[in-house]
This record gives C-alpha cells, sequence and structure tokens, in this order.
C-alpha cells in the first residue's frame, strides 16, 4: 500500500470515534448525499455520446471531504470506486489544496502515476470551494471506449506491458479557474481511435462536477458549513462502528480458498489467486501470500482496484446495507506480495484487471464460506467480466466505430434460491447494449443473444445460466478482439452443488468452417457474414443435487433452462421422471 493511502486511512483511525449524531437526522444526511450522486450519475449518464456511457451506463461518480475521504459513492460499479479514491488520493499529492483555486478541474487515469485501475477509465476530479476553501471534491469517472494503445478498445489480454493500453495521463489541471485547456483537451481525444466522442464525454464528466459542486454549496449554505462537516465526521465514525460490530460478530478465526485464472493472458498453466482471510476481535486481515507471480499479460491488479475488490465483498457479505464511504477502510487490511499479479511492478499492464478482480472476489467468498453462517454463504459465480470489442467503418460510411462490450453470466446459487441468470456479478454492474441501438450504431447484426441451456451448475439451489451474445460483421474488414477467462474450469458449487458450465468463444458458429478462439484473442479480421459467438459460464450450485425439489426441476427442463438428458446426468433419470410426472 502506498505511503500517502496508508496515511490518509491512519488519519481516519485516529478520528473515527467522533461522537454519534442523532441516526434520524444522520440518516437524512446520509440520503441527502445520495440524492447528489445520483443526480450527476443521471446528468453523466444522460448528457454523455458515447453508447459505453449514454446506454451501458460503465461510469460512476462519487464525492469526498477536503481531506480526500470518501463521503459518498452512487450505486453504479464498485471496481470504479477505486480509481475514484486513488485519484483523489493523486491529485492531493500532486497539488495541495493551498495551490488549487476555484473554477479547477483535475484529469487522471494512469495506474503507477495516478491511483487508476487501468487506462480506459478517465477520472475529473473537481474541487468545491465554500467561503474561500476546498470543502470537497466532486469525481467521476467514465469508461472510455478507446484511448489509444494497440488494440482497438485499448485493451489486450496480451499485452506485455502498460505503453501498449493506450494513453498515460497523471494528475493534470484539464480546468483553470474556470477556462477549459483547450489543447490539453484535444491532446488526449486525440490519442484515440474515436476523438470526437472522447471530447465530448470528457466535457460532459466536467460539467457533470459542477452540477455537483452547485449541489453541493447549496447543501452547505442550507445546513451551515460548520453543520455539514461534523455530520460527514459523524457518517464516517458511524460506518466505522457498524463495521466494527459485524466483524466482532464473527468467531476470530483464519480460513484460505484459492480460485483460478485460466492463465496470465499470454497463455500458459492456470494462475492462483489465493486470499487469506484472518478475524481478530473488530478487524480483518486479507492476505493474498500464495498467487501468482506477475502476469505477464495484462491480469494485473492494481493497487487501487485491488482494494475496491476487497472493500466490496467485506459490504457484501458483512452488511449489504453499509453506507459506501471511508469508514469501511478504517478495520479493513490488505496485503499483496510485491511482484505478484495482485501487486505488480511498474510497468506491469493492468488492463484486464476485472477479470481478476473478479477472481478475487470469488476467493474472497470462499474463504469467508468457512467463517460465515451457510445461510450467507454463496456458490461461485460466472466471476468474470468477458468483453468483446469490435471497431471498423460505420454503417453509413459517416466515419469509425469502436464498440466494447462488457456481458453478464450465471450468478452462484444461495442456501435460499437459485443464482440469477444472465447478470453482472460483484465489481461490476453495467447494462447490456441493446440489439436495437447496436444495429443502429455500427455495421454489425445480432444473430442471437439469449440464455445459454444447460449452463448453471445443479444442487439443490441451481446456479445461473451464462449468456450468449453471436454478432455478424455486416461489411469487410471488421476487427474483433476479446478477452476472457473461465474457459477452462467451470464455477465451483457450494455443500455439494455442482460446478457450473465454462465460457466458449466461437468463429462462425453453425458452419463447417467453425473454429474455437483464444479466450482472449485480438485484432481477428472479419469478412462480411462472418460471426463470432461468446457463451459466458454459468454460476455453481448450492447443496446436493438429490435435494432439489421436483417442481423446481421440472419447470428447469420445461423452460429451457436444464435439457432433460443433462437433467438426467446431474439429477438422476428417475428423480427427472418423477418431476414431469408430477407436473403432468
Amino acid at each position: 500500500m502506498n505511503a500517502t493511502l496508508q496515511a490518509s486511512l491512519a488519519a481516519l483511525r485516529s478520528t473515527g470515534e467522533a461522537h454519534l449524531a442523532d441516526p434520524i437526522a444522520m440518516e437524512v444526511f446520509s440520503n441527502r448525499l445520495l440524492s447528489i450522486t445520483e443526480d450527476m450519475g443521471n446528468t453523466l449518464v444522460r448528457s454523455s455520446f458515447s453508447t459505453n456511457i449514454k446506454e451501458r451506463k460503465d461510469c460512476s461518480v462519487a464525492l469526498f471531504d477536503g481531506r480526500g475521504r470518501l463521503v459518498c459513492q452512487a450505486s453504479h460499479v464498485p471496481l470504479h470506486l477505486g480509481s475514484l479514491m486513488g485519484s483523489v488520493t493523486a491529485v492531493l499529492k500532486a497539488c495541495p489544496v493551498e495551490r488549487m483555486r476555484d473554477g479547477d478541474a483535475f484529469i487522471c487515469n494512469d495506474p503507477y502515476l495516478a491511483g487508476g485501475t487501468h487506462m480506459p477509465d478517465i477520472s475529473i476530479v473537481t474541487p468545491v470551494f465554500i467561503d474561500g476553501s476546498v470543502r470537497f471534491f466532486a469525481a467521476n469517472i467514465g469508461h472510455h471506449s478507446d484511448v489509444g494503445g494497440s488494440v482497438p478498445g485499448s485493451i489486450s489480454g496480451t499485452a506485455r506491458s502498460i505503453f501498449e493500453e493506450g494513453i498515460r495521463i497523471p494528475v493534470i489541471r484539464i480546468v483553470r479557474a474556470g477556462e477549459l485547456d483547450e489543447d490539453l483537451l484535444n491532446l488526449v481525444s486525440q490519442n484515440s481511435r474515436e476523438a470526437e466522442e472522447r471530447s465530448l464525454d470528457l466535457k460532459v464528466q466536467i460539467a457533470t462536477n459542477e452540477r455537483g459542486k452547485r449541489l453541493l454549496s447549496n447543501l452547505a449554505a442550507q445546513m451551515g458549513l460548520d453543520a455539514a462537516t461534523a455530520a460527514v465526521d459523524d457518517l464516517l465514525a458511524y460506518t466505522a462502528r457498524r463495521l466494527r460490530n459485524r466483524i466482532r460478530d464473527i468467531a476470530d478465526g483464519k480460513a484460505s480458498f484459492t480460485a483460478w485464472l485460466d492463465d496470465d493472458g499470454i497463455g500458459g498453466e492456470p494462475v492462483p489467486l489465493q486470499a487469506n482471510i484472518v478475524v481478530e476481535d473488530e478487524r480483518l486481515l486479507l492476505d493474498f501470500t500464495g498467487s501468482g507471480p506477475q502476469a505477464r499479460g495484462a491480469m494485473n491488479v492494481a493497487e487501487s482496484a485491488l482494494l475496491a475488490t476487497c472493500y466490496y465483498v467485506v459490504k457484501t457479505l458483512l452488511d449489504p446495507e453499509l453506507l459506501p464511504n471511508s469508514g469501511m477502510f478504517a478495520c479493513i487490511e490488505v496485503s499483496a506480495p510485491a511482484g505478484s499479479i495482485l501487486n505488480p511492478s511498474y510497468p506491469a499492464p493492468v488492463g484486464a484487471r476485472s477479470i481478476t478482480c473478479n477472481k478475487v472476489a470469488r476467493a474472497l467468498f470462499g474463504a469467508f464460506a468457512q467463517l460465515l453462517p451457510p445461510e450467507r454463504a454463496m456458490a461461485s459465480s460466472q466471476d468474470v467480466v468477458p468483453v468483446i470489442i469490435f471497431s471498423g467503418q460505420r454503417r453509413r460510411n459517416d466515419g469509425t466505430f469502436v464498440y466494447l462490450e462488457s456481458m453478464g453470466g450465471g450468478a452462484g446459487a444461495r442456501h435460499d434460491g437459485d443464482g440469477m441468470d444472465g447478470i453482472h456479478v460483484h465489481i461490476t454492474n453495467t447494462s447490456n447494449l441493446p440489439a436495437e441501438a447496436l444495429e443502429n450504431e455500427y455495421a454489425l447484426l445480432v444473430d442471437e443473444y439469449a440464455l445459454v441451456e444447460d449452463s448453471g451448475g445443479a444442487g439443490r439451489h441451481r446456479g445461473g445460466l451464462g449468456i450468449a451474445r453471436q454478432i455478424s460483421a455486416t461489411r469487410e474488414g471488421i476487427v474483433f478482439s476479446a478477452r476472457s477467462d473461465g474457459h477452462r474450469a467451470g464455477a465451483p458449487g457450494l455443500f455439494g452443488g455442482l460446478a457450473g458450465r465454462t465460457a466458449r468463444l466461437l468463429r462462425d458458429p453453425g458452419t463447417a468452417d467453425e473454429a474455437e478462439l483464444s479466450s482472449k484473442i485480438s485484432n481477428l479480421v472479419l469478412k462480411a457474414g462472418q460471426s463470432v459467438r461468446l457463451e459466458t459460464p454459468g454460476g455453481g450450485g448450492f447443496g446436493l443435487p438429490s435435494e432439489r425439489d421436483l417442481p423446481s426441476l421440472a419447470e428447469d427442463i420445461r423452460s429451457g433452462k436444464c435439457s432433460r438428458s443433462q437433467a438426467e446426468r446431474d439429477y438422476g433419470a428417475e428423480k427427472v421422471a418423477q418431476a414431469l410426472a408430477q407436473v403432468d
């Protein structure tokens, strides 16, 4: 962990026992903050130009106090918490508040220079001046579909250094005292394959923070600055105390679990991701000793991304309603060996970090399952963020395009229900791009968009189903890339549940030329009429298949979620016959 972040967390711990205010007033205040982030998020989505932000909502917003402490984050993408925290910390290090001027805004993205998690996630951080001093920061992040680099979309699992992953932006002032630096904006935009789109979306990000500034200023004027500042302290202290209580409810102990990546981006053997949890009184120690060495490809995880993943898992499993602010961080310590895939050395590539982070979440879920009651455990989900990228000439010959989409899959089953079908899991939370919008914007045709039959792991409760997305090129020269995982082994079940099905990536499926592709293929040139099909993994089952109730089994078969032949293999022919006869 870097020294600046350690210092900020230490300061939080030392002040985390402030008096707690009236809980009703605090709830009203926290919801007022959430309403500001919701307003900012709506502004960012509705005003953006790229499909990745305006349709898929691959963006996040947050508010920080003048000391750089996270006060509130909107319910967008959990992994973006890492970039936002890292960006604000980097801004304060590069430019102390005494050097900031009202009307400034900062831009950054680099994992090594500015606390980012990968280059396409560009942050805008805006200081909020009240009574002549910086009292808050409004921050947002947008995943830009292309920021240069060796492949369209800027992310390739096979990248061997960060210099292949697009433009590196340290902390730079992009707005000075209210005046936009058009030269800097042009420099950043022209390093993208879609310069106009980048420029427009970045201007929207800047304007979104201005909206947040106005709302925060109104809040301080209404409450009074001293009251607002005290309310922030109370809010963080309350969150810290509440999480300590949840940790104290767990018996002291240790647990470990290992998840596996298919490879390190370049190929080779599976890579271990080992989570080691120690519960000591009111503290959690999360250590990743035993994880694989620094990856040759882009599967490495920067510090900010690892922290965001750990905080997400703790919040999800211990207290889902916990407020998303810096109070969460006071009683959690995270460490990973230097030079490992979870603590890489510069200039290791990190573009595909979301896949690794989801597998880290799998490892943490698996370890916590040994410490928590069964009713709070969950089988492994698809635990991947499969991404497909197409680029080429637009349908109407009015320029080029880069279309990027991350896809959902099966969620793991729980003690009280089946896993959800076709959903993003863990640290991502974006929407799909509707077929109509895709076909209208790009020279592509959606051949099929459906759930994958037989992909959910069998059990007393079944794992969720993966998604099949098959897309054809409608003109020559469309370039395709993908980054995926889970092609070697399925999501493990829990308490006797079976594993979910693995992923598949095919070219020209169902034809004589059908071929299985590498899960991390780059720059595949398609002819008109050629198609690619990605089938994402299913989730693991929970409990023994013999314990599944007959009506649920019959419904799986009749709805097409599970074929009869697969059901007979997993549940037994006699049980399947009983289930179908009972329904008849």
